[in-house]
């Protein structure tokens, strides 16, 4: 029932809570929104899902938008994110992969030589990528317009582990190994898959998103040292492409205790954190002229009522108020996670950061 009165109290106001934080403006209660939040833990997702490969639902706008709506239907996030997966952008520019059960994407032949990378496509989004600017188009249709849109993409080096690591790694030593070893390789892969980005958002924008969400997923693997040397230059560019647009962007990865400065002066109006840091620590680190996104434990989420409302509280006291904030998971929800338990953690965030004033 909560969630119902606060669409409708939001409504009535028309207030874009989502986008004034990103602007670091006051905002009536603090927006929250999830990574994978239209997820396996969903029954609608799970539904479709039974009949539909990932890549087939990606590429269907209408199942891609179904799944979109969801948890904005069913939960009362204050912002949707398009379903979509960060691998899309690399079938056109001709690298062939599958997405395994319990594995991830499987590139089929790893990059490993400077022909390799010569041999990669430039993309155009409206050619290639139809599916993706379609199902934003469909979504935007019928979101309430007071709930944003978020587009994204994979950053360029967590595109870049896939691509010559072949499939998800722990520790990425071979693109450790390129990245050091083959500096004419390195530079060639990461300035291609800065520009397919940078047009594939440019897109998205176009086509009706409102903030775009970079994934560095793998970037905690790197020091601050080689993040400057081998990354920032090319995340720096792609940032800078966004902020042409003149639409927000959150900066998202994991394992990032020790690059938050780093991915600040990369770019993005927000940073996103893991579950490892506090959030506290991080933003007095990061200082101002930035917001933060986190940074809930998905683990929490599998807890009790009791834990979940304690950590949420926790979150919300050390950020104390202060502008600029956005509710979210560390990561994305897991597959297993009960949906009241993701109902509640919405609804505890609108009531525990409700002023009192109001």
């Amino acid at each position: 029932m909560r969630n119902k009165t606060t669409r409708n109290a939001r409504a009535e106001t028309g207030e874009n809570r989502f986008l004034r934080a990103c602007s670091r403006k006051p905002v009536d209660r603090t927006p929250i929104w999830l990574m994978r939040q239209a997820g396996r833990y969903l029954p609608g997702y799970r539904k479709i899902r039974k009949d539909h490969n990932l890549l087939t639902i990606c590429k269907s706008p209408r199942l891609a938008a179904a799944i979109t709506l969801l948890p904005v239907e069913e939960l009362g996030v204050d912002a949707a994110i398009i379903f979509a997966d960060i691998m899309l952008p690399l079938q056109p520019m001709g690298i062939s992969f599958t997405i395994q059960n319990q594995v991830g994407p499987v590139v089929s032949k790893p990059l490993s030589t400077f022909s390799d990378v010569d041999s990669l496509m430039k993309i155009d989004p409206v050619r290639d990528l139809p599916h993706v600017l379609e199902a934003i188009h469909l979504v935007k249709a019928k979101l309430p317009e007071e709930i944003p849109l978020i587009g994204f993409c994979g950053a360029p080096f967590t595109l870049a582990s896939y691509v010559i690591e072949g499939k998800p790694s722990r520790d990425l030593v071979r693109t450790r190994t390129i990245m050091y070893d083959k500096p004419e390789v390195w530079k060639g892969l990461m300035s291609r898959l800065t520009q397919a980005m940078g047009s594939y958002l440019k897109a998205q924008v176009h086509a009706g998103a409102q903030a775009i969400q970079i994934f560095d997923s793998w970037i905690g693997c790197l020091s601050p040292t080689d993040y400057r040397e081998y990354v920032e230059p090319y995340s720096r560019q792609l940032f800078a492409t966004i902020e042409e647009e003149g639409v927000p962007s959150i900066h998202f990865g994991t394992g990032t205790g020790l690059l938050l400065e780093e991915m600040k002066r990369a770019g993005g109006d927000i940073i996103g954190l893991d579950w490892r840091i506090s959030i506290g620590n991080a933003w007095s680190r990061l200082g101002d002229g930035v917001g933060i996104q986190g940074n809930l434990d998905p683990a929490a989420l599998l807890t009790s009522h009791h834990f979940i409302r304690s950590k949420t509280k926790q979150i919300l006291s050390d950020v104390n108020g202060r502008p600029g904030h956005i509710f979210n998971l560390g990561h994305g929800v897991l597959p297993n996670t009960p949906v009241e338990n993701v109902s509640q953690l919405v609804d505890l965030v609108h009531e525990l950061s409700f002023p009192p004033s109001l």
